[in-house]
């Protein structure tokens, strides 16, 4: 990798990790191509895309935590099932072609930014207490992960629809518990990864350099938006999101 090179990717990288700790998103997915033009060899860039993509959502989780901005029981439930479906999906990978996995994700994710800008959730009551569906919070991880793990992706873009629609989770606390829970789809992604080919770890560093400032000023910038501009911010990332996987899928 050539210094203009490195440095375009760190710029790229500070970018994505701004956008994803703003909304909480990991956004592997828009990362992946420049990683990709980086890297000697397509499974060393989804180790490398992987990595990064850990310290991004593991930065931005650490000012999340900090302002109150993850539900721990909700984590609980929704990141061991999220593990499980990534390590399986990991195993399996290959059964199903990754062009039409990454096509039927970028369906979802467009269909639910439109959806976001069109109708937002419905705010809850100053006071009320938090009636969250649990069962979804582990089917969603679970099936979300195996998705993730068949094409190499932490798929942040996809729990966070889920959350706000499926789970019920207030915007602000769903972009915490969601990194929280990339985190750790992230470090068994990895993990699978290194069994194969080892991560170029000149990208790993540079990336991750860039995308731990990113992080953190996402992070904070999320407790300036209210409720409504972080739906729509989440929206328009979901829709960013979908296209890429449209792309990556088709080219």
């Amino acid at each position: 990798m050539s210094v203009p090179e490195a440095v375009a990717f760190a710029v790229w990288c500070f970018a994505v990790a701004l956008a994803g700790g703003l909304v909480g998103l990991v956004l592997g997915n828009i990362r992946l191509p420049a990683t990709l033009l980086v890297s000697s060899s397509p499974a060393s860039a989804g180790g490398a895309n992987i990595a990064i993509s850990g310290v991004a959502a593991a930065t931005a989780a650490i000012g999340h935590v900090r302002a109150g901005r993850v539900n721990w029981q909700l984590f609980g439930w929704m990141a061991p099932p999220s593990v499980a479906g990534a390590l399986v999906g990991g195993y399996l990978a290959g059964v199903v072609p990754d062009e039409a996995v990454l096509l039927g994700i970028s369906a979802v994710l467009l269909y639910s930014g439109v959806d976001l800008l069109r109708r937002a959730p419905v705010p809850r009551p100053e006071g009320a207490p938090a009636q969250l569906d649990v069962r979804a919070a582990v089917l969603s991880g679970a099936v979300i992960g195996l998705l993730g793990g068949f094409v190499g992706l932490i798929l942040g873009s996809l729990r966070m629809p889920a959350l706000l629609r499926l789970v019920g989770e207030v915007p602000s606390r769903a972009v915490g518990t969601n990194l929280l829970v990339g985190v750790c789809v992230g470090v068994a992604g990895l993990l699978g990864h290194l069994e194969s080919a080892a991560p170029d770890a000149a990208i790993v560093l540079v990336g991750s350099a860039a995308s731990i400032p990113g992080a953190l000023l996402g992070a904070r910038l999320t407790g300036r938006l209210s409720e409504a501009q972080l739906v729509k911010a989440i929206a328009v990332v979901l829709l960013v999101a979908g296209v890429a996987a449209a792309l990556q899928a088709l080219f």
